[in-house]
């Protein structure tokens, strides 16, 4: 076998990885594709990995979507509104992020996958109005809080679906279940933004992004599938993946901490 070949293998796996780990415990799982894409898959560029994750994010979110959106779960006026004006937020946040070093962004990147795992660890509450309507106040504030999460996450090629569900919840006053469905739009509008701003300059790998994302979507099917199994462990599954980020995260801080210090 090859190393091209090789590397088409472990895309793949790393693919079903991310989307075994969001099928079996939701957000948070994403944060774990671009260190996959440089230290196992090989990418060597790290403005690459970020560019390429973002548009594999994006896609397994667009497709979670639909499932949501089936079950009702989706208040789509909220969701449009703090996605579209996310979206000038992450075209913003993407163009910044490839002006910086790619050994500099990715300890900062570091630094967030620490506070993902933080966020992880705090239970969440599924308290809010579950048939909120958009309004004018609630409007503006998902506006404001829709371009700072959208800058965030195109700045570090995340997801940011760990920022997304809190900002709806408290832009809106929805239910949780509602922001998880909802945040779906904005993650996946918010990682295409970040593509096509990468793409641009020639920081996508089209090859593997695919081979990513179809890894993903098998992963996804068997991590579901784990997680009706497993629904009395989700407070436990979220705990030992917080572990594993923290792990992961200091991994790419000691790698790339010579760039900072």
């Amino acid at each position: 076998m090859t190393p091209f070949e090789v590397s088409d293998v472990l895309a793949v796996l790393s693919g079903g990885l991310v989307g075994a780990t969001l099928g079996l415990i939701g957000g948070g799982g994403s944060i774990l594709a671009v260190p996959l894409l440089l230290y196992v898959v090989g990418v060597r560029d790290p403005h690459v990995a970020i560019g390429t994750s973002a548009l594999a994010v994006s896609a397994n979110a667009f497709a979670n979507l639909i499932a949501h959106s089936r079950a009702g779960t989706v208040k789509w006026p909220c969701a449009v509104v703090f996605g579209l004006s996310g979206v000038a937020g992450a075209f913003i946040g993407s163009t910044l992020g490839k002006l910086v070093d790619g050994e500099k962004l990715l300890f900062l990147f570091g630094l967030v996958m620490v506070a993902v795992a933080v966020a992880m660890l705090r239970p969440r509450q599924n308290e809010g109005n579950p048939d909120v309507r958009l309004n004018p106040t609630i409007a503006v504030r998902l506006v404001a809080i829709g371009l700072l999460t959208g800058l965030l996450a195109g700045f570090f090629g995340i997801g940011g679906g760990f920022l997304i569900v809190p900002g709806i919840m408290f832009g809106s006053g929805m239910a949780m279940l509602n922001a998880i469905g909802s945040s779906l739009f904005s993650v996946g509008a918010f990682g295409l933004t970040t593509a096509i701003n990468y793409a641009y300059d020639g920081l996508v790998d089209w090859q593997i992004a695919i081979e990513f994302i179809a890894g993903g979507v098998l992963g996804g099917i068997g991590g579901l599938a784990l997680a009706q199994q497993a629904a009395g462990q989700k407070g436990l599954l979220n705990r030992i993946f917080a572990g594993l980020v923290l792990v992961v995260a200091a991994y790419v801080l000691w790698k790339s901490s010579g760039a900072i210090f």
